[in-house]
């Protein structure tokens, strides 16, 4: 069995929507994994605060869940913001696990609540052809040294292992907020294998960044379990976020 399957931090929402909806009719992914995904419902509001409408809209997926992280207090009002997964396979259970800050509000342009904005892991099990898939997505804990070894991501590591223990066909993928050298993602591929290894220098596009640090930090990772073998991988240079996107082809070994 066979699968493309694409991870995506939109932007606060899809700053670029038009971009995003390029790239992903493109991708043509049969499975998504999507951060910093707004979910508005107010018809006035700008495109990029109504992500979930807007996608599905375009792609029409058969299958979409959503994971509530945090209510976001902007300028054009209060507007829910989270992780979500979309699919071509039905998705026979999901769900989720907050890693330190439970679900609540925040000032999305205050820099002092990135540290204790809420993050969860998303869980979705997705019924394919032959089996099942367990796929795990999340935007990690936020801090601007990504190299700093917190107890807010010990414990993120620690969530996640914990919910990967037992599990078959496992995929966790998302932007982790932390260099993918970090001890605390090191300790994942102690249970999984990193799709992208050491091999990239970033996973973000620093045609949206201005801190030169960002060119070479890695945050944005999938990784798999070992009987989930990667037939193609890339990190395509596409301006579309202020990270770059993750695909990859996947198949699922007996």
């Amino acid at each position: 069995m066979k699968f493309k399957f694409v991870c995506l931090n939109l932007w606060r929402g899809g700053e670029l929507m038009d971009g995003i909806l390029d790239f992903l009719a493109k991708e043509n992914a049969d499975i998504v994994v999507l951060q910093e995904v707004y979910d508005g419902h107010d018809q006035t509001l700008p495109r990029q605060y109504r992500s979930i409408q807007v996608l599905q809209d375009k792609f029409h997926y058969p299958y979409i869940d959503f994971a509530p992280t945090v209510i976001d207090v902007l300028p054009v009002g209060k507007v829910t913001s989270g992780n979500a997964v979309l699919s071509r396979f039905q998705i026979k259970g999901h769900d989720v696990t907050f890693f330190n800050e439970p679900f609540g509000e925040r000032d999305a342009n205050d820099p002092k609540t990135f540290p204790i904005t809420p993050r969860n892991l998303q869980h979705v099990v997705l019924d394919i052809p032959g089996g099942e898939i367990n796929v795990f997505n999340l935007q990690g804990v936020w801090d601007l040294d990504g190299d700093n070894v917190s107890e807010k991501r010990r414990n993120m590591s620690n969530v996640i292992i914990k919910a990967i223990t037992g599990k078959q066909n496992v995929i966790v993928a998302g932007d982790t907020n932390a260099k993918h050298t970090n001890p605390v993602m090191r300790a994942i591929e102690g249970h999984l294998n990193s799709v992208f290894g050491d091999e990239l220098t970033t996973s973000f596009n620093m045609h949206r960044k201005d801190n030169p640090g960002y060119a070479t930090a890695v945050v944005d990772m999938i990784y798999v379990s070992k009987n989930i073998v990667t037939l193609e991988h890339d990190c395509p240079d596409v301006d579309i976020s202020d990270h770059l996107p993750l695909t990859a082809w996947f198949e699922i070994s007996a």
